[in-house]
C-alpha cells in the first residue's frame, strides 16, 4: 500500500526551489493517509482488469477507483509506464481533485517516475485551477530543464490561468516570451483567451490590435475571437466600432451567431436605439437565427430602465409562447423594473412567481426587492425579505446588508443600523466603502454630525480608503450645520490626502458658501473649479443663481455672468416666477440685455455687447430662451 504523510508530499521540490521551505498551504487541508487508503464500498474491478493484462487504459470513475489502481501501480515491478501514471491522473482532472492530483504526482516522483510533457501539462493545470500561479510557472522551468518543449495546450493553460487571476498583463509577457522565442507555436485558442482577457480589463484597443496580429502569425479568428472583442465594445457603448468589427468579420466570410447579434443588440440597446435593436431582431430572423434567453434578457432589462415594463411583459410573454424558458436573470430585470417604477406589489408577485417555479430565486432578486422596499421606505418589509434569505437558502451578502442598512438609515433608524452593521460583520461579509458611506451619511442625515466626524476617523484609520464620496458626506453635513469653516478646511484637506474633488463636492462647497452669504468666495471657488479642470454642471450655475437673488447684480459679479453666457442655455435651468416670451426674438442677446439693464448691472452689459460681436450666433432665437426667460427670478430687480 501507498505510505503518504504530508513530509512527503510537501518536502519534495523538484519543480520549484523554494517550496521546501514555503510547502504548499492547500494541501495541508488534505487528510492524506485518509485519502490514499480510503476504500469504496462497491469498489469496482475495473483497476485490477487492467492492470493484470497490463495492456487496456484503466477506467477511473471516481476517487476511489483513482487510488486504488495508483495503489496498486506503484507495487508492481517493474514500475509500470508515465503513460499509464498519466492514465489515472487526467480523470482526476476533469472531476475537479486538483489537491489529490499534485499529492499523486509527487508520490510519482518520489518513486523514480520520470514525468513527460503530458503530466507536466496536468501539474500546471492543476496549479492554475488552484489559483497558484507561482507554482504553475516553476513547472513550465522544469519543462525546459529536463529538455521538453511546452505544447499550445500548455501555453493556453497558463494563459488561461492568469487570465481567470485577472493578472492580464502577466498573460501577455508570457504570451510573447514563449511566442517570440519560439518554444511553442499560438493557435485560435491561445489568441482568444487572451483578448478575452483584454477585453474583461476593458483595453479594447489591444484586444484589437491582437486580432491584427493573429493572421502574421498563421492564425486565422473565428467567430469566438470576433463575438468576444464586439461584446465588450458594445457593453462600454462603442457601437459605431462594433458595428465596423461586426461588418468586417461577415466581409471575412464568417457567419455570426445568436452571440455576436446578441452582444450587438445589448450595445445598441445600452444607447437606447431602439429601431437598430429592432433592425438587428429582424435582420437575425431572416437568417435563420433566433434569439435565445440572453437576447431576451437583454430586451426585458432595456425596457424595464427605460420605464416600460409593459414592453418588458410581452417580451417575456413572447419567450413562453416559443418555448424559451425566462430564466432568473430575466425576472429579476422584470422585477427590477417595477420596483423602479414604485410598484412594489407587482414586483413582489415576480418574486413570488420565481419562489413557485423552485430554486430561481437567488440573493440578486431578494437585493433587488429589498432595495426596492428601501426606496419607498417600506423597510419592515425589506427587512422581513432579509429574514427569510437563510430560510431558501441563501447568504445575504455585503450589497445586502448595505441596502438594508442605508434603508434603516434614511429612516433615522439608526439603532436598527447599527445592530445590523455588527451583525453583517459577525456572519463574515466584510463592509465596503459604500457601506461605510451610507452609515456615515445616515448620521449626517440625523444631525448626528460629532459621531459622523468621529466615524470618518475610524474609516480613515482602516484598511479601506475613503472616497471622494466619503468626504462629499461630510462636508455637505458640515455646511448643512452651518459650519462652512470646518467644510472648507475639509475640503482643502483632499488634495493632501489623494483625494480630488469631483463637481458634487464643489457644487456642496458653493451651496455652503451661497447660504453663508460668502458670494464673492463662491465666486472664487467657481474660478478655481475651471482653473483644475472640472467643468461646473447645471447645478453648479443654479446655486450661484439662487444665491445671488435679492443682490444688486445678476450673477453677484460680472465674471460668473460672463461664465454661463459662454453657456449654451441647455445647460441651464430655474426656477419658474415671471414671463417674458416678448423677448423670445431677440435672441439670448435681447434676453440679456433686458436682465443686466433692468438690475442696473452695467458692467456685464458692456461685457454681453462685447461677446455678442464674437458670437452671432448670441443674436439668434433658441428653443430654451423663453424658457431661460420665463424661469428667472426677478421679484428683487429695483
Amino acid at each position: 500500500m501507498v505510505k503518504m504523510t504530508h513530509k512527503s508530499v510537501l518536502s519534495f521540490s523538484p519543480y520549484c526551489s523554494y517550496s521546501s521551505r514555503r510547502g504548499m498551504p492547500f494541501l495541508h487541508s488534505t487528510p492524506l493517509v485518509a485519502l490514499f487508503h480510503s476504500q469504496s464500498s462497491n469498489p469496482t474491478k475495473s483497476g485490477e482488469t487492467h492492470l493484470k493484462n497490463g495492456t487496456s487504459k484503466p477506467r477511473v470513475s471516481n476517487v476511489e477507483d483513482a487510488l486504488k489502481v495508483f495503489d496498486e501501480m506503484l507495487q508492481r515491478r517493474p514500475l509500470p509506464s508515465v503513460v499509464r501514471f498519466n492514465q489515472v491522473l487526467a480523470p482526476l482532472v476533469k472531476l475537479k481533485h486538483y489537491p489529490t492530483v499534485l499529492s499523486l504526482n509527487s508520490q510519482m516522483l518520489l518513486s523514480g517516475i520520470r514525468p513527460n510533457h503530458y503530466t507536466l501539462a496536468i501539474v500546471i493545470n492543476c496549479y492554475c485551477r488552484l489559483n497558484r500561479m507561482d507554482y504553475a510557472l516553476s513547472v513550465l522551468a522544469h519543462f525546459f530543464k529536463l529538455g521538453l518543449q511546452p505544447d499550445v495546450a500548455t501555453l493556453n493553460t497558463l494563459i488561461h490561468g492568469f487570465v481567470l487571476q485577472n493578472r492580464v498583463a502577466d498573460a501577455a509577457r508570457l504570451f510573447r516570451k514563449i511566442v517570440v522565442g519560439g518554444h511553442c507555436q499560438p493557435n485560435v485558442i491561445t489568441f482568444n483567451t487572451l483578448i478575452k482577457g483584454f477585453c474583461a480589463i476593458g483595453n479594447n484597443t489591444a484586444a484589437i490590435q491582437l486580432l491584427g496580429k493573429m493572421e502574421a502569425n498563421g492564425c486565422q479568428p473565428n467567430i469566438i475571437t470576433y463575438s468576444t472583442i464586439i461584446d465588450s465594445l458594445g457593453k462600454d457603448t462603442l457601437v459605431d466600432e462594433a458595428k465596423n468589427l461586426f461588418s468586417e468579420m461577415v466581409g471575412r466570410g464568417i457567419a455570426p451567431n445568436v452571440v455576436t447579434y446578441t452582444s450587438l443588440i445589448q450595445g445598441v440597446c445600452n444607447l437606447g436605439q431602439w429601431k437598430e435593436a429592432t433592425r438587428l431582431l429582424y435582420e437575425m430572423a431572416s437568417q435563420g437565427i433566433f434569439p435565445d434567453v440572453f437576447t431576451f434578457s437583454i430586451l426585458v432589462d432595456t425596457f424595464c430602465k427605460d420605464g416600460m415594463v409593459v414592453q418588458a411583459k410581452n417580451v417575456v410573454q413572447i419567450m413562453i409562447q416559443r418555448g424559451i424558458e425566462p430564466d432568473t436573470v430575466t425576472y429579476n430585470s422584470l422585477m427590477d423594473g417595477h420596483c423602479l417604477r414604485g410598484e412594489m406589489d407587482k414586483a413582489k408577485q415576480v418574486f413570488d412567481l420565481m419562489v413557485t417555479k423552485g430554486s430561481m430565486v437567488n440573493v440578486q432578486s431578494c437585493n433587488i426587492l429589498i432595495n426596492g422596499y428601501c426606496k419607498q421606505k417600506k423597510i419592515d418589509k425589506a427587512y422581513k425579505i432579509f429574514k427569510e434569505m437563510p430560510l431558501r437558502g441563501l447568504v445575504p451578502n455585503t450589497v445586502t446588508y448595505t441596502t438594508l442598512i442605508d434603508g434603516f438609515c434614511k429612516a433615522g433608524r439608526l439603532q436598527e443600523a447599527e445592530k445590523l452593521f455588527s451583525e453583517m460583520q459577525d456572519h463574515g461579509q466584510l463592509p465596503n466603502i459604500q457601506t461605510y458611506n451610507v452609515i456615515l451619511d445616515g448620521l449626517c442625515n440625523n444631525q448626528q454630525l460629532s459621531e459622523a466626524i468621529e466615524f470618518l476617523r475610524e474609516i480613515e484609520g482602516s484598511k479601506l480608503k475613503p472616497d471622494v464620496v466619503t468626504y462629499n458626506i461630510v462636508i455637505e453635513g458640515l455646511c448643512n450645520a452651518g459650519e462652512v469653516q470646518s467644510a472648507k478646511d475639509r475640503f482643502y484637506g483632499l488634495s493632501p490626502k489623494g483625494v480630488q474633488p469631483d463637481v458634487r463636492t464643489y457644487n456642496i462647497m458653493i451651496s455652503g458658501l451661497c447660504k453663508g452669504g460668502l458670494l464673492v468666495e463662491a465666486e472664487e471657488m467657481l474660478r478655481e473649479m475651471e482653473q483644475k479642470g472640472c467643468s461646473p454642471d447645471g447645478c453648479t450655475y443654479n446655486t450661484i443663481i439662487r444665491g445671488s437673488q435679492g443682490k444688486p447684480t445678476l450673477l453677484a459679479c460680472p465674471v460668473v455672468f460672463m461664465i454661463l453666457v459662454l453657456l449654451l442655455p441647455d445647460e441651464l435651468s430655474f426656477t419658474n416666477d415671471l414671463s417674458i416670451h416678448e423677448f423670445d426674438s431677440f435672441g439670448l442677446f435681447g434676453v440679456l440685455m433686458f436682465l443686466t439693464c433692468s438690475i442696473h448691472d452695467f458692467d456685464s452689459w458692456f461685457l454681453c455687447i462685447h461677446r455678442c460681436t464674437t458670437v452671432p450666433e448670441l443674436l439668434t432665437p433658441h428653443k430654451n430662451y423663453s424658457i431661460l426667460c420665463s424661469d428667472i427670478k426677478l421679484s428683487s430687480v429695483p
